[in-house]
This record gives structure tokens, C-alpha cells and sequence, in this order.
């Protein structure tokens, strides 16, 4: 009588350990892990000619520019993600409103502005991070950067006045 409590007291065993098993194995198919991931590979945008180029770090939940001041010009922000959560970049102001596509942790991309004299916002749109201190402000003024003849402008301590954590 005891039979049929056996095999299912079996049956039932053997799904637990089919499905840890399972939960182990990932998805090479192995029975282990090293735990660590290859990061997806960085996007790949180009800039154009005559852009100055603006470097971007998004963390969790900061923003660093390579520089605070600008001339009216055109400028490449290249955008790394060193956070752990997805991060984009915008920029509004007066000339209205310029965002890069949203990038992984560990991706980047390069996305292109034409400033005019005025301040502007820098910030991260995703998910209410600019209201977790992911924010900035830049401020453009004086000859325009691309004209032949006019100095860039110069790189300033990197800073980020948000209060993220």
C-alpha cells in the first residue's frame, strides 16, 4: 500500500531537482557560472565635422561634463553610462529641446547639439532620474566656437551640481 506514496513521493523529488537544475544552468547550457557578464557592446555614433566634442558621464544619479561653458556652436556630447540603470541625455533650452537615445549600463552614444547664446538644462529624461539630482545646467555665451578665427571654449573642472546619491 505504500507503493503508489513512494512513487509519487519520487516523481515529486525529481521535479524539484529537474527544476533547481534548471535554475542552474543558464544559458550557456552549462551546470555553472562565473558570475560575471560581458557588457553589451557601446553604440557607435560619429560626429560631424567642426564639432566640438563634449564628454557626458551618466551615473546613478549624477551627470559630469567635461565642461560647464560654452560658446553658440555645434558640439558632440559623446554619452557614457557607468551606472547600473539605463541613462539618457537632454538638453533644453533655446534651442529647443536635443535628447540621445537611452543607453545601457556600460554603452555609449554620440548625439549632436547646435547651442545659441542662453542657459540651458542638461538632465537625464528616463524614469524621473532628474528629479534624483541627475541634472545640470550649462550656460552659452560669446563669439560662436566654430567660426574660423574664435578659440573653443576651455574644459572646466567637471562637476555636477544635482544632489544624487
Amino acid at each position: 500500500m505504500t507503493e503508489p506514496r513512494t512513487r509519487a513521493l519520487l516523481a515529486l523529488s525529481a521535479a524539484a531537482l529537474a527544476g533547481l537544475l534548471a535554475g542552474c544552468g543558464g544559458a550557456n547550457g552549462g551546470g555553472s557560472s562565473s558570475g560575471t557578464t560581458t557588457p553589451p557592446p557601446a553604440q557607435k555614433s560619429t560626429a560631424p565635422a567642426g564639432a566640438t566634442r563634449v564628454t557626458a558621464e551618466l551615473a546613478d544619479f549624477r551627470i559630469t561634463l567635461s565642461q560647464q561653458t560654452f560658446t553658440p556652436g555645434t558640439y558632440a556630447f559623446a554619452v557614457t553610462n557607468t551606472g547600473h540603470h539605463d541613462h539618457a541625455l537632454e538638453v533644453e533650452g533655446p534651442s529647443g529641446e536635443n535628447r540621445s537615445s537611452t543607453v545601457a549600463p556600460g554603452e555609449s552614444t554620440t548625439f549632436t547639439v547646435t547651442l545659441k547664446d542662453g542657459k540651458y538644462e542638461v538632465y537625464c529624461p528616463v524614469d524621473g532620474h532628474k528629479d534624483l539630482g541627475m541634472k545640470t545646467e550649462i550656460t552659452v555665451a560669446g563669439a560662436p566656437v566654430n567660426n574660423p578665427g574664435t578659440t573653443p571654449a576651455t574644459p572646466s573642472t567637471p562637476t555636477s551640481p544635482g544632489n544624487g546619491y
